[in-house]
C-alpha cells in the first residue's frame, strides 16, 4: 500500500510550524516568572511610592519629579506609561505600548524613548517617531504633578 503522505501535506505542515514560530516571535515579551508571581523585578527606590499605592482623590501615585531625568524619562510598566522631563520643570507622559506592534517600550536614552522589539525610537519632548519602524507617535497619557508627586490622572 502507497503511503497517503504526500509532498503537498509535508510542505503544509512545515509551513503551519514556521508560522507559528514566526508569530511567537513577533508577540509581546512574556513576564518573567518572578513578575508574573507578583514580585517586582528591582527593589523600590527610597521616597518613590510602591505602584499600586494611591494618591489623594484616587489617582494612581508613579513617582515624584526626582525620579524623572532632565532630558530622559522612566518607564512604568504595570501602569503601561512612560512618563518624561524634556526639559527642566516640564513633564510629559505617553502609553508605554508601541505603536508599531505593540510592545511595552523598555527605556529612555539619548532623549528617545526605546522599543525593545523592533528599535523604535519616540521623541520625549511630544512621543513623535524619532526612528521607525513605527510610523505613529506614542498616545499622550494625562499625568498630574502637584509639587515633588507625579500621579496618573
Amino acid at each position: 500500500m502507497a503511503d497517503p503522505t504526500t509532498r503537498r501535506t509535508v510542505l503544509a505542515a512545515g509551513a503551519a510550524t514556521l508560522a507559528g514560530t514566526a508569530l511567537t516571535a513577533c508577540g509581546t515579551d512574556a513576564p518573567k516568572e518572578k513578575e508574573a508571581a507578583g514580585a517586582p523585578d528591582q527593589p523600590q527606590a527610597a521616597g518613590s511610592p510602591a505602584p499600586e499605592a494611591a494618591a489623594p482623590g484616587g489617582k494612581q501615585a508613579l513617582g515624584t519629579t526626582a525620579d524623572i531625568p532632565v532630558g530622559g524619562g522612566k518607564v512604568f510598566k504595570e501602569q503601561k506609561v512612560v512618563v518624561t522631563q524634556p526639559k527642566a520643570g516640564e513633564y510629559k507622559a505617553f502609553s508605554a505600548v508601541c505603536t508599531h506592534q505593540g510592545c511595552a517600550v523598555s527605556s529612555v536614552k539619548d532623549g528617545h524613548i526605546v522599543c525593545p522589539c523592533h528599535q523604535s525610537l519616540f521623541k520625549v519632548a511630544d512621543g513623535s517617531v524619532a526612528g521607525g519602524p513605527a510610523t505613529r507617535p506614542l498616545p499622550a497619557a494625562k499625568i498630574t504633578v502637584e509639587g515633588t508627586n507625579i500621579t496618573l490622572a
